[in-house]
């Protein structure tokens, strides 16, 4: 009788300790959680400047009976391109292979006329003034196809601190406006995003007969930008 008494005074205060967490409203999570006041903006900078290097994909393409030929002739026709580029003034380092392939070759009507061989590198001119002496070079050597030139600065990581800094100025004056419209006083930053921005410079695609001599590099001018969301707390 006892036990029995026990266990429903066990079961009383479990009772009464679950009423009692019912009647007591659990916290809504921290501080971080609420919406906190501000103004958000997003702001934008821009840097333009004058490309100072050019990389270009210079390639060799080889046919033969084989493949074994084709990859042959292509090796040979390679190396002499490689060579020309390093007596032109290109660094060892700013040339780099991109591809190298060999199959089966097909005329227009589907049939297998031999095999092709292709393989390209991918070279820097940090020198402009250079660019046109080395694309005649590599005509020279053998290069039958040309693609290029990606034009970009040798600093541009410093161009692109520049455009972020002047992306949150103009997103601090975008504030201001908004703060005065509103009667309120801009208080300190909260919080800083910046957007993603495309990689790499202006991109075009030249014909093969691109190669030719001579052949004109103008440099135009690069606009580097920068895109961050500012918040700002009302003070």
């Amino acid at each position: 009788m006892k036990i029995i008494q026990i266990a429903l005074a066990a079961l009383l205060v479990l009772a009464v300790a679950a009423l009692v967490g019912v009647g007591r409203p659990e916290a809504a999570g921290g501080a971080s959680d609420e919406p906190r006041d501000g103004i958000t903006v997003t702001g934008t900078g821009r840097v333009s400047a004058a490309p100072n290097e050019a990389q270009f994909s210079l390639g060799v393409s080889t046919k033969g009976q084989t493949a074994h030929a084709a990859l042959t002739a292509n090796s040979t026709q390679m190396r002499k391109l490689i060579d020309a580029l390093k007596a032109a003034g290109v660094k060892a380092n700013d040339i780099q292979t991109q591809t190298v392939s060999v199959g089966q070759d097909y005329d227009s009507d589907g049939k297998s006329g031999g095999y092709a061989a292709h393989n390209s590198v991918s070279v820097r001119i940090t020198d402009l003034n250079r660019a046109s002496a080395v694309l005649e070079a590599a005509s020279q050597a053998g290069a039958n196809e040309v693609y290029g030139p990606n034009l970009t600065r040798s600093n541009r990581e410093s161009l692109e601190a520049e455009a972020l800094k002047d992306a949150v100025a103009n997103a601090r004056k975008r504030a201001e406006a908004l703060a005065d419209a509103a009667g309120v006083s801009l208080g300190e930053v909260t919080a800083i995003v910046e957007s993603a921005q495309p990689d790499g410079g202006p991109f075009w695609a030249m014909a093969e007969r691109a190669a030719d001599a001579k052949a004109p590099i103008e440099p135009g001018r690069e606009e580097i930008t920068a895109s961050v969301t500012v918040t700002f707390a009302i003070g």
